[in-house]
């Protein structure tokens, strides 16, 4: 109970700011909205892209897109206060420090579930067909995923401290192979054998095939279940470095 409370009062803290940007959530469903309006047409009959309809193909890797890069990008925030000094009196607190990491991932990802949501409201019509259930659980295991990856973030920018071009070119160095690595836009079937088996070592690869056939509706399949293993391990090893970097920090 300590640990949700310290969580909740983390989230609670960092969701002020973001509420009274409230536009920021808006502007950031544009580059969506042009990925369904301008490159979904493209994939129409691309072998290995059908699945449903282009759009039950691309919607979930597209989430995924914008969960990878908005919380690999995440730390960039944390080098400000680290800078202002702001957040070594948060660490002179009694507050749990995997509860800082959950708290503010947290605040990351919550105007991302409401993007996904308007996403899939607006692709609706257009030929996305809707399974409720199978589709909440897909951004619940997003929300997972997201933990553990905005955790590794903070952690770099723990370690870069006061270098806030170093974490931009480290984070970016690193978020933009997963996302190629991850058939978000394009399918790995149709890849050369080495792209192919170079993207089984990318964890992304099976999140986003777990996206994918739970916007099919699919639940209990092997997909599934890799993508589950995967997003609970990348949390937990996140949460793990995460905090040891901030307990060093606080020394």
């Amino acid at each position: 109970m300590l640990f949700v409370s310290d969580a909740a009062l983390s989230f609670h803290r960092e969701i002020g700011p973001t509420l009274r940007s409230w536009y920021y959530i808006l502007f950031g469903i544009i580059q969506p909205l042009l990925y369904l309006g301008l490159f979904v047409p493209l994939l129409t009959g691309m072998p290995g892209a059908e699945g449903g309809g282009a759009l039950q193909w691309f919607v979930p890797g597209m989430v995924a897109m914008l969960v990878l890069f908005t919380t690999v990008q995440c730390g960039w925030a944390l080098t400000e206060e680290l800078m202002s000094g702001s957040f070594e009196r948060l660490l002179a607190t009694p507050i749990n420090r995997p509860a800082i990491l959950v708290g503010r991932a947290l605040k990351e990802l919550a105007p991302l579930l409401v993007q996904a949501l308007i996403i899939i409201v607006v692709a609706a019509p257009f030929g996305l067909t809707l399974h409720p259930l199978t589709m909440l659980i897909g951004l619940g295991l997003f929300l997972i995923f997201g933990i553990g990856v905005a955790a590794l973030s903070y952690a770099l920018a723990i370690a870069t401290k006061h270098d806030g071009s170093l974490f931009y070119l480290v984070s970016h160095s690193i978020a933009l192979p997963l996302m190629l690595l991850g058939g978000v836009l394009l399918p790995m079937n149709n890849a050369p054998q080495w792209l192919y088996i170079a993207s089984r070592f990318n964890p992304l690869s099976y999140l986003v095939d777990a996206e994918r056939a739970l916007f099919r509706g699919e639940l209990f399949t092997a997909e599934v279940g890799y993508g589950f293993a995967v997003a609970i391990i990348v949390a937990i090893v996140g949460l793990i470095i995460g905090s040891l970097t901030i307990r060093r920090a606080s020394l």
